[in-house]
């Protein structure tokens, strides 16, 4: 994103809702404004539910938050981050950002259809998800379609 606010916060979460193939039932973040009431304000009567909060809340999703100071908390995010830097700035220069952002699409579809992880039994994560979709159909939506990432079924 260009920008990390409330409002890509929220396209965010209503894209990825929309796209994967399971139900998402818990979303950790860290407590930064695009995700939640500003600390001062949190348990008073000055303190509302956000959109952000609002979207999980109509989509059974449990939202949590990182404790403040504890950037540990967070760290497989932290640590994909890492990654997605090593095979792109870290080792590239791009005249552009849309140099970047084509590359970073080309990072992430090699990671999601070509490596394999030793979390997932030595799977990809597209393998991993497709593995599921075939014993546990109950976990994945069925108006999506993990062949086809962002597709739905015909007469869904």
């Amino acid at each position: 994103m260009d920008k990390a606010n409330r409002r890509t916060a929220l396209e965010f979460l209503e894209y990825l809702l929309r796209i994967v193939p399971y139900r998402v039932h818990t979303i950790l973040t860290d407590n930064g404004i695009q995700f939640a009431e500003q600390p001062r304000n949190r348990g008073t009567t000055w303190s509302r539910s956000t959109r952000f909060d609002i979207i999980c809340e109509a989509n059974g999703i449990e939202h949590r938050l990182t404790k403040p100071n504890h950037p540990w908390t967070n760290g497989q995010v932290e640590r994909m981050n890492r990654t997605i830097k090593e095979a792109t700035v870290k080792r590239f220069h791009y005249d552009s950002h849309e140099q970047l952002r084509t590359h970073l699409n080309d990072v992430i579809a090699a990671y999601n259809f070509g490596r394999r992880l030793k979390t997932l039994k030595g799977l990809t994560p597209y393998e991993y998800i497709c593995k599921i979709w075939a014993s546990e159909p109950e976990r994945i939506h069925h108006q999506s379609n993990p062949s086809k990432p962002g597709t739905k079924h015909v007469g869904s």
